[in-house]
């Protein structure tokens, strides 16, 4: 190619919806922009008036923000009027209405265009149209045998509305994209597009037709199915970094087939012939075993950026406790659970006043004989100058061997005392952090509850 700067584009529908398919595609053409130092465009085909809606928009413009996906060019808020940055604008087909009509006039009189029943038809080639591909190869498009019947298209309805192929081939001209990356459910339609490319006299960019997502059962992922929205990635507190990740992954693989890496990593190394041809199955247990690799990874402080709202969604305000006391805490939860939306269960009892006992566990380690062998630890703990891990760990097993009994058989229902549950942080970590007041609190109500 020649020294032309790339220039590629993300063209959304604005359904209210931004689905995982629309997010990578976003994606790869983000990628391709930054690792050719070229621009990325955002351009809304909102002509569908009656479902279109400025929060819609909005719902796009927060999922690309999301993931770190700025656009060189756009707009800035889901008001079509609204105010953009770029010089192709406007960014909204709805307000291009007289862009269309001038390029109508044009083919009409190139006569490469006709009215019939008060629409607009497109005169298209007889032909077979090779489409080259920079993933799929070389692509030959033959008439089908309704199309043979009558193979020209209409590009404007007799409601005066113009259709996606005319919309499409226009912005993208007036825009000077180089590369169309899309999905590969486009591909029938790239046909008509070289032609009305070619019938305004320009070649058509290069085309990059990538594979669908599909389930893990092979079939069409539709808006329902898991994982499909990205809204849902947000509202569940995943790490955006993670999921920009994980997309990287669906169709993309660097040749050493290594599955964990920034952004900026991928930026360097991805080129479109790397694509794969092969549909890429969503694997929701891959994502989170991902993300969980990212929650070890991430420094401390990225963490407490995402548990934070993760814990206040469930419930628990961490604001009414002092930040060390709140940070000590999710240390002792960092690496051991792969979701943010698992840390309430996980570590929830370090917010609340009073800890609700897992009634089953209860049942067991609330037994009679546990009574005295609990008052015991209690009276050992207060007696405590320090309150520290190691020295908790210490006092708990000589009071385990002056009772006779195993470290475990305290262990257990201290730690249900405390936490409310059997398993969760390090026992003696956890009580290190809930400090001497709160635990001695803690087994003075589990002793009431015993009694």
């Amino acid at each position: 190619m020649n020294d032309m700067k790339v220039r590629v584009r993300f063209a959304p529908s604005p359904t209210g919806f931004l689905h995982i398919g629309g997010a990578r595609t976003a994606l790869f053409n983000w990628l391709y922009a930054r690792h050719t130092s070229g621009a990325f465009i955002l351009r809304i085909e909102d002509t569908d008036a009656a479902r279109n809606t400025e929060e819609a928009v909005e719902v796009i413009l927060h999922g690309l923000r999301w993931l770190g996906l700025e656009w060189d060019e756009g707009p800035l808020t889901g008001d079509p009027e609204g105010p953009s940055k770029g010089d192709c604008g406007p960014y909204f087909q709805s307000q291009r209405a007289g862009i269309y009509q001038k390029r109508v006039q044009e083919l009409k009189e190139k006569g490469f265009a006709y009215d019939q029943d008060g629409a607009v038809k497109f005169k298209m080639t007889r032909e077979p149209v090779v489409i080259p591909d920079l993933v799929v190869g070389n692509v030959s498009r033959e008439l089908t045998d309704r199309e043979k019947l009558d193979p020209d298209f209409v590009i404007i309805r007799s409601d005066g509305q113009p259709v996606f192929h005319l919309v499409n081939v226009v912005d993208d001209l007036e825009m000077g994209i180089t590369h169309v990356i899309r999905g590969e459910d486009h591909l029938s339609n790239t046909a008509k597009h070289i032609m009305l490319f070619r019938a305004f006299g320009v070649e058509p960019p290069s085309y990059a037709h990538i594979p669908l997502i599909l389930n893990q059962d092979g079939t069409k992922m539709s808006k329902r199915d898991t994982g499909a929205s990205l809204t849902s990635y947000m509202a569940e507190g995943l790490a955006p970094e993670a999921v920009v990740n994980y997309l990287c992954l669906l169709g993309w693989s660097p040749r050493d087939n290594r599955e964990l890496m920034t952004a900026q990593e991928v930026v360097r190394r991805f080129d479109l012939p790397q694509i794969l041809r092969h549909n890429a199955r969503f694997d929701i247990d891959k994502l989170h075993w991902l993300h969980g690799e990212y929650i070890r990874r991430m420094s401390n402080e990225r963490f407490y950026e995402l548990a934070i709202p993760a814990l206040a969604r469930a419930g628990f305000d961490t604001s009414k406790y002092p930040s060390a006391y709140v940070k000590a805490a999710l240390d002792t939860c960092k690496g051991k659970k792969r979701l943010f939306s698992e840390l309430a269960d996980y570590g929830g009892f370090y917010f609340v006043e009073e800890v609700v006992h897992d009634p089953e566990a209860a049942a067991k380690e609330f037994a009679p004989e546990n009574l005295e062998r609990l008052k015991k630890v209690r009276e050992t703990f207060a007696g405590l100058n320090s309150f520290d891990a190691g020295t908790l760990e210490n006092s708990l097993k000589e009071t385990a061997k002056q009772l006779g009994v195993k470290p475990g058989a305290l262990v257990h229902p201290t730690r249900l005392a405390c936490a409310g549950k059997t398993a969760g942080p390090s026992l003696y970590q956890l009580l290190e952090v809930l400090g001497k007041e709160r635990v001695l609190r803690r087994l003075d109500r589990a002793l009431a509850v015993m009694d």
